[in-house]
């Protein structure tokens, strides 16, 4: 902590804040002033006296995380990091939400001018909080030593009354304290105003109990008076066995004389004459734009000075501690770096052709081989692991005080486990996946889509992937869930058709660091394919690629199968042999695919063969661009039903005769 800081200099330091707010937002002509005006006490006082984190080594990584999970405040966070000496200038300031500024509407992540992770959509910033608060207490078990604690920091949060009604933090929070994640800190501005109005049209619970009911330390104080917020700072970080809520009773818009704890002032400017009213009343200069004054930046620069100080010495204390302790310096390296070996796909399981493997089940045994080459790998379920095949064996779970394991148990809460995740993965030092059935990606589907914004390479099992789920029905059915996630940009879906290629999907999963990876995995069992036949499964990398075909030249048929359906795919196409030059491919990602080059697509797919029928048991949407306009396209275009899967693939036409009357009849054409 830094020394003592005199009343009034936080005074002046957080109306400075509130000032730079005010004037951001009516440049822009829209915004959320009311958060940041309302919440600049604590802010202030935070960053001046306890924030651990350099603008100098913004990527120091024993840095304190701080997380604003109402992300509509953004004019907060960006005026901080502007004084902290970030790369936020003022005129970055004045370039509010405007194209191509440092300062969208909503933060969006950017380590190196301090923006920890995207936040907006409300109650996320929780979660991500968390899944920080979780990698923290992870690599600490794993890299502190008696001598020097590398891994010793602490998860801020800022979140408003919707974050607490969005239904994610609940479920991250519930878990926060089932894991006794005393590094967390949250600050509730509890200001009873959303757009609509008063909270009371909507809200009313009993916010200290809910988190006691979470095995969380509550804290209240006004969030306008230092001394309180000061002692519960300190409290907070005192903490041993649970996280810490702070309730900050605030008042949005605090210092606008007629705006103050009305809805106007959440969402909207509050116009030039209550922008001067205001700084009048906060003893401001009345039309200085985005004014600082020199004292203020003196207390900024201190604090900045002494973190980078503090920064500084732990960078000397690593060198030590990396020669005092070589096998673990390394391991940092590879944690840290996300060191995936070279020759991974050679330490995985080979599967025998013509055996019968479940793609999960195989998924079950490669992650195996995995979390013996990659070490930082870890991952868990949404209360599936029997299920999914996603525990990796011979480690134990995460359990409050107890972090060495590689187990995550995230309960039936798969929006949370998503977004726990993200954070996990935004802290750094750890690679993650999390599993579930496919059909319940619409619970995590925000978390998933942010770790997409943001280009996370989180991986996700996601098993039971079509209507051969079967005797389930049509609500564990997934049907539209491939067409909607490869619709989303930077995901990349990826359905394996047997065993070996759920190792290489596995492989290019690791691989990809520049987004979120799925595993679509089956149920039931495939017959695992004779490569010696058969294109070899590392074939995958590239997206999609020519499994077998009957004769040489330019076929006059292409059968194309994702998944399970590729089996129907080639059991057709040897079928078709004596009747054309058919060939199958494999395709289970669109969008490694489309990474690779015109001329490898165009030998894949020839444009000059338009006969083709594309397979796959989810919804046909997208498909017509690799089946062409004279192509079919066999695919589910209703929801599943509840029967043995074998009934439902006869009744719902995805077998081998149904691919060869397809075919038959374009041959015709």
């Amino acid at each position: 902590m830094s020394a003592p800081i005199a009343h009034d200099d936080l005074v002046l330091a957080a109306n400075t804040i509130r000032g730079l707010a005010m004037d951001g937002v009516e440049k822009a002509a829209s915004g959320h002033p009311g958060m940041p005006m309302g919440m600049a006490d604590v802010a202030a006082l935070l960053f001046l006296r306890h924030i651990r984190c350099a603008s100098t080594d913004p990527e120091w990584p024993d840095r304190d995380r701080f997380v604003l999970s109402a992300g509509h405040g953004s004019m907060l966070l960006y005026s901080l990091l502007h004084l902290s000496g970030y790369d936020i200038a003022l005129d970055d300031l004045a370039a509010f939400r405007q194209w191509d500024s440092k300062t969208p509407g909503h933060p969006e992540a950017d380590h190196a001018r301090g923006i920890e992770t995207t936040t907006g959509p409300l109650g996320q910033g929780c979660g991500n909080a968390v899944g920080m608060a979780v990698a923290e207490r992870m690599l600490a078990a794993r890299f502190n030593t008696g001598t020097f604690a590398p891994v010793d920091h602490h998860t801020y949060v800022l979140c408003g009354d919707g974050d607490l009604m969005e239904g994610v933090s609940h479920e991250a929070f519930s878990l926060a304290g089932h894991l006794a994640l005393n590094k967390l800190i949250v600050f509730y501005d509890s200001n009873r105003i959303t757009i609509e109005g008063s909270t009371d049209l909507a809200y009313s619970d009993d916010v200290r109990r809910r988190f006691q009911g979470y095995r969380w330390n509550v804290l209240d104080i006004d969030a306008h008076h230092y001394d309180q917020i000061e002692k519960a700072v300190r409290k907070a970080r005192r903490a041993k066995n649970a996280p810490t809520i702070i309730i900050c009773r605030s008042h949005i818009a605090h210092g606008s004389p007629n705006k103050h704890d009305t809805a106007a002032a959440h969402g909207e400017p509050l116009g030039a004459d209550e922008v001067r009213a205001a700084k009048r009343n906060l003893g401001l200069p009345e039309d200085g734009l985005f004014h600082v004054p020199e004292r203020v930046r003196a207390l900024f620069a201190a604090s900045a000075a002494a973190n980078a100080r503090r920064a500084a010495r732990w960078r000397r204390q690593f060198k030590r501690y990396a020669a005092a302790h070589p096998d673990k310096a390394a391991a940092w390296d590879a944690f840290f770096g996300d060191l995936i070996p070279e020759d991974l796909p050679r330490r995985l399981p080979a599967f025998e052709p013509g055996s019968a493997v479940a793609t999960r089940a195989a998924s079950g045994k490669i992650i195996q081989a995995l979390a013996a080459a990659v070490p930082q790998l870890a991952g868990g379920a949404a209360d599936l692991a029997p299920s999914t095949k996603t525990l990796i064996s011979g480690s134990p779970g995460i359990a409050a005080g107890a972090f060495a394991g590689r187990n995550f148990h995230f309960g039936v809460r798969e929006h949370g486990m998503a977004a726990v995740l993200n954070g996990i993965a935004l802290h750094g030092g750890l690679r993650v996946f999390g599993s579930t059935f496919f059909v319940f990606l619409d619970y995590c589907r925000p978390s998933v889509r942010l770790a997409a914004l943001m280009k996370l390479p989180v991986i996700y099992v996601f098993t039971h992937d079509s209507f051969c789920v079967g005797e389930d029905g049509p609500t564990h059915q997934p049907v539209e869930h491939l067409a909607s996630l490869r619709c989303m940009p930077n995901v990349t879906v990826i359905r394996p058709a047997d065993a070996n290629e759920t190792a290489a999907a596995w492989v290019a999963a690791l691989r990809n660091k520049s987004g979120p990876t799925a595993l679509a995995l089956t149920r039931q069992n495939l017959t695992v394919i004779d490569r010696a036949a058969h294109a070899s499964a590392d074939n995958l990398a590239r997206g999609a690629y020519t499994l077998w075909q009957s004769g040489p030249g330019t076929p006059d048929l292409i059968l194309i199968g994702s998944g399970s359906e590729l089996e129907i795919a080639l059991k057709a196409g040897k079928a078709l042999a004596a009747e054309t030059n058919v060939r199958v491919v494999s395709m289970p990602s669109w969008e490694l695919f489309e990474r690779q080059e015109a001329a490898y697509r165009a030998a894949v797919l020839p444009p000059q063969c338009t006969r083709r029928v594309a397979v796959e048991a989810g919804a046909p949407m997208g498909w017509n661009a690799y089946a062409g306009e004279a192509g079919r396209v066999i695919a589910m275009r209703r929801f599943g039903a509840s029967a043995p899967y074998k009934t439902l693939s006869e009744k719902f036409g995805f077998t081998a005769n149904a691919v060869i009357a397809a075919a038959r009849e374009l041959l015709r054409t």
